[in-house]
């Protein structure tokens, strides 16, 4: 599917369609962002949405060590379980409802896994794949890793709405996660038949519906389209509501945060605002350069083919 967005006459935002990438088995792929009409929502530079599938036991969905610069990798799991090593010796799995917030700055080598208890049996897969640009003068930060569980994240109540704060400042509460600028990631959870008010929290925003359709502003929004708000804190407020007649609740994901300081180039798994950090990374991947992960120092996947 080819990236478009779509812009209703007189209203506050615009809607993005995904590219989807069927990888087998099953497993389908959403891509947002980066696309041509939209580069960056706040510091996210990366959003991928993947499944929801329930993959066969002899599915192969393992992700081989590899490297990343001046990003921030962020992990959400709806279902499903994926354990995560890294280069700083990082050993974590990832559950449903727990953020893995790994800071890459000069260069970090991960890898994540199906568990061992998972492997040879049916097993389900659903979440999002996102990356926070790093500010130009922390790109080449030291690396770090940070695992939220479950029970840290802060929860606060919008009448009959959940509102789970996984990075930033909303309603009140604010999330333990550190991030490098302003930072906006929420999770919304309506119940049938209920709406929200939703205010300029940041000042670029921009909204995703995984799995219900919804109503913004009036509008219907199908799921899977990324609803991109228009910048600025002085913009008007918008109303989400759940589709009519609908039985399941309805998860929309918020992110957002204060706009770029600049333009980013993205190639492979490296961000940068020049060139030659990216050619330089490269050549060090190539080399051998990175730390490897203690314990899964194996099969490496290997620089593309095709030039930056």
């Amino acid at each position: 599917m080819t990236l478009m967005t779509s812009q209703p006459s007189g209203s506050s935002w615009r809607l993005l369609q995904p590219r989807s990438t069927d990888l087998g088995g099953g497993l389908v792929v959403r891509r947002l962002l980066p696309a041509a009409s939209a580069r960056s929502v706040g510091p996210f530079v990366f959003f991928d949405h993947f499944g929801p599938v329930m993959l066969t036991g002899s599915a192969e969905t393992d992700v081989r060590p590899h490297p990343h610069i001046g990003l921030a990798t962020v992990t959400w799991l709806f279902e499903g379980c994926q354990m995560h090593r890294d280069s700083l010796g990082s050993v974590q799995e990832i559950t449903p409802g727990a953020l893995n917030w790994m800071t890459a700055g000069s260069g970090i080598v991960h890898s994540e896994r199906t568990p061992v208890e998972w492997l040879n049996q049916p097993r389900p897969l659903h979440g999002l794949q996102l990356w926070v640009a790093l500010p130009a003068d922390q790109q080449d930060c030291a690396p770090s890793f940070q695992h939220i569980e479950a029970d840290r994240i802060p929860e606060v109540g919008q009448g009959p709405v959940r509102v789970r704060v996984l990075a930033g400042t909303a309603f009140g509460a604010s999330s333990p996660v550190r991030t490098a600028s302003p930072t906006l990631y929420l999770e919304l959870i309506l119940p049938p038949g209920s709406s929200l008010i939703l205010p300029p929290l940041a000042e670029q925003m921009a909204l995703y519906a995984p799995e219900e359709g919804y109503s913004l502003d009036g509008t219907a929004v199908e799921p899977g389209v990324m609803g991109i708000l228009q910048n600025g804190l002085d913009r008007p407020s918008v109303r989400l509501q759940t589709r009519s007649g609908a039985t399941a609740p309805l998860r929309l994901m918020v992110i957002g945060g204060a706009p770029l300081d600049g333009p980013r180039l993205l190639w492979w798994n490296f961000v940068a605002t020049d060139r030659a950090r990216i050619e330089a990374a490269a050549a060090r991947w190539q080399a051998g350069g990175f730390a490897a992960i203690p314990g899964d120092d194996q099969e490496r996947i290997p620089l593309p083919a095709s030039p930056f």
